[in-house]
């Protein structure tokens, strides 16, 4: 369990909060909007009413307590910008901040951002991948060069196992699990029979990705 600290409830946020809570983390949230702070209330440890570019308040919520510090700040962003210098300014550990465009992630990470999260540009990109092959049903890109995607096991492989299909050497691919009548089986040894109706989830470099999925 973590201590974060979440700055910013508009619909990035909000989801942040909601997630965080799942995962059983102690969140403070804060938000100028005392309506969306009023919202996430039953999701967290704790919620204030405050302005984040506000010296004052950012020295009052002692950010070196905290484990990660998300700015979630979309609509303004020189209220982002200033929060998360703020943050560093008064010792914050680790700040992930928020941005919309590639100009933007260059002024928080020179203004103290360890990280910068795009969400709607990740978005996009997985809807992209997922909804433009009808064998795809799950996507996550690791870095830019590699991925993992969740698809149908090829017709041809049906009946045949890893070790006959030389998986690896063939098509250089790794499974790191298969799923078949809502179960999972985590990285399935050589022998494993590969069945209708199954899929499985393949990492990869994506040249051999785009390769394999036109199996």
């Amino acid at each position: 369990m973590k201590s974060i600290l979440l700055i910013g409830l508009g619909r990035f946020g909000k989801h942040c909060a909601l997630k965080l809570n799942e995962l059983h983390h102690e969140v403070l949230a804060i938000d100028i909007d005392e309506e969306r702070v009023n919202e996430v209330l039953p999701y967290v440890t704790n919620a204030q009413i405050g302005d984040s570019t506000n010296e004052q308040f950012i020295a009052s919520l002692g950010v070196r307590n905290f484990d990660v510090c998300i700015v979630a700040i979309g609509d303004k962003f020189q209220s982002s910008l200033e929060t998360t210098s703020l943050l560093k300014d008064y010792g914050a550990k680790l700040v992930v901040a928020r941005a919309n465009r590639d100009v933007h992630a260059k002024f928080l990470l020179r203004n103290g951002a360890d990280n910068v999260v795009y969400p709607e540009k990740q978005m996009a990109s997985w809807a992209a991948v997922r909804f433009s092959a009808d064998n795809i049903f799950d996507y996550i890109q690791i870095t830019r060069d590699y991925s993992i995607y969740e698809t149908k096991v090829p017709k041809s492989w049906i009946g045949k196992t890893i070790v006959d299909l030389r998986v690896r050497q063939m098509h250089k691919i790794n499974i790191l699990a298969v799923k078949y009548a809502g179960k999972v089986e985590p990285l399935p040894g050589p022998e494993h029979v590969f069945r209708d109706d199954e899929t499985i989830l393949v990492m990869g470099g994506n040249k051999d990705l785009e390769k394999f999925l036109r199996v």
